[in-house]
């Protein structure tokens, strides 16, 4: 976990700044998710589990309109994100 922007956003472009923010968005949105199904698989109490995982399910939706915005910014990005998906489906034709 962190609350700090982890870059050095002192040598970068206002672009760039822009991705990096993005990008920790999701890093932490991530962050939250993993944690809050954790503490929802450790408790034995099903009001604080259900709440728990209402909001590790809104945290996906962060995930989703971080997103949006890093890929209508970098479309670098976007061209990786399909090579990646290309290979799995390739490897898993297998």
């Amino acid at each position: 976990m962190f609350s700090k922007v982890p870059a050095d956003i002192a040598r970068m472009s206002k672009e760039d700044i822009n991705k990096e923010m993005l990008r920790a968005a999701l890093i932490a949105e991530l962050d939250a998710i993993n944690l809050y199904e954790q503490m929802a698989g450790m408790t034995e109490n099903d009001e604080v589990r259900r709440v728990l995982l209402d909001v590790a399910k809104e945290e996906k939706t962060h995930i989703g309109e971080f997103q949006t915005l890093l890929l209508r910014m970098d479309k670098e990005q976007v061209e990786e994100l399909e090579a990646g998906r290309e290979e799995v489906d390739e490897e898993l034709q297998k």
